[in-house]
């Protein structure tokens, strides 16, 4: 799969030097993957959820939720927002995927 963008890893792991190991793995399996649809994602990631148009990963033992919305044929992955789980509950991410 092709990540869009991967600048956003790299700021988010600037910003918080924690994140930048699970974000670094969850983009090298990203980068190996070949996904057809919702249920290769699980076999990647099985804690992987589906919320409208997005998929949410959890990072990191769960510290970190990435947004992102995923072209299956296209093999594109689009990173939408890096937050920490707290960040997430407050749900300002939501509009972005109905």
């Amino acid at each position: 799969m092709r990540i869009i963008s991967e600048a956003r890893l790299r700021e988010y792991g600037g910003k918080d030097k924690n994140a930048l190991k699970p974000l670094n793995l969850w983009r090298d399996l990203v980068r190996k993957a070949d996904w057809k649809d919702f249920s290769d994602v699980r076999n990647y990631f099985n804690h992987a959820d589906i919320y409208g148009n997005c998929v949410i990963f959890n990072i990191g033992g769960n510290k970190y939720r990435m947004i992102a919305k995923v072209e299956y044929q296209k093999h594109l992955v689009f990173i939408r927002a890096i937050m920490t789980h707290s960040e997430y509950e407050e749900n300002k991410w939501c509009s972005d995927c109905e």
